[in-house]
């Protein structure tokens, strides 16, 4: 890391602590000793231009690849060789970019899917109906018939069902409608304002990205090089590093 950015390390207690990760595909080196912390009950912005190794880190997160190196803490407990299933039930919920839904199973059972880990019979949280209401209208129509907005909206609510500790978000706004991108981020205050809840916003849309930062971070060729508050984002110049 550089002094740059030990200079903005995050010193509160972290929902999520990460240290010294090391990830390679092949012959490169795609993540480099990346470390920082993910404040309980706040919103972290991850930011970096593309190809920087962000949604690699998330991935090797929820443990859908093995890191080489460096060890992962969620609320004390290290995970770092945990089974994706494990993190879930340990309370870590995940929206890949490009969504991922189920596009043969209606919204319904979309939905359900976001409570495997919960007991038999376990009801779909009526919040997620709160924040996407359209949701509830559609709940019998095939997932893949949804517009890619709503596809968005119903990724978000599969994995909020289990009701997570950490909800981690790869690019919700990519290529979603205008008018979406407001509901997203009207739910990511709500949530974001309840307190019970930790998330981690990779976004390449600055502004959005800003606007609901309590902290961030960014990432460049694999290292975190800024970190620091949401609020000093623009004394920070951090959209002129992003430029770069």
């Amino acid at each position: 890391m550089t002094s740059e950015a030990s200079s903005k390390t995050i010193r509160e207690a972290g929902a999520l602590e990460v240290r010294g990760l090391n990830q390679y595909y092949g012959g490169s080196h795609i993540l480099r000793n990346v470390a920082f912390d993910l404040p309980a009950g706040k919103v972290t912005t991850l930011l970096g231009r593309n190809g920087v190794g962000k949604t690699t880190l998330l991935r090797s997160l929820m443990g859908v690849v093995p890191v080489a190196a460096g060890r992962v803490r969620l609320d004390g407990r290290d995970i770092t060789h945990a089974a994706p299933y494990e993190r879930v039930r340990a309370g870590m919920g995940y929206v890949p970019q490009g969504r991922e839904i189920f596009p043969r199973l209606t919204v319904e059972e979309n939905l359900l899917m976001g409570l495997a880990t919960r007991p038999a019979g376990t009801p779909i949280p009526e919040r997620i109906f709160e924040m996407f209401p359209v949701l509830r209208s559609m709940l019998s129509r095939r997932g893949g018939d949804l517009s890619g907005g709503q596809q968005q909206q119903l990724a978000i609510g599969r994995a909020l069902a289990m009701n997570p500790q950490l909800l981690i978000l790869d690019e919700p706004t990519e290529g979603i409608q205008p008018s979406i991108i407001k509901d997203i981020e009207r739910a990511i205050r709500l949530l974001a304002a309840s307190g019970d809840m930790s998330i981690l916003l990779v976004e390449q849309y600055y502004d959005f990205a800003r606007s609901l930062a309590d902290h961030y971070v960014v990432m460049e060729r694999g290292e975190v090089v800024m970190q620091g508050l949401g609020a000093d984002m623009e004394r920070d110049r951090v959209r002129e590093r992003l430029a770069v």
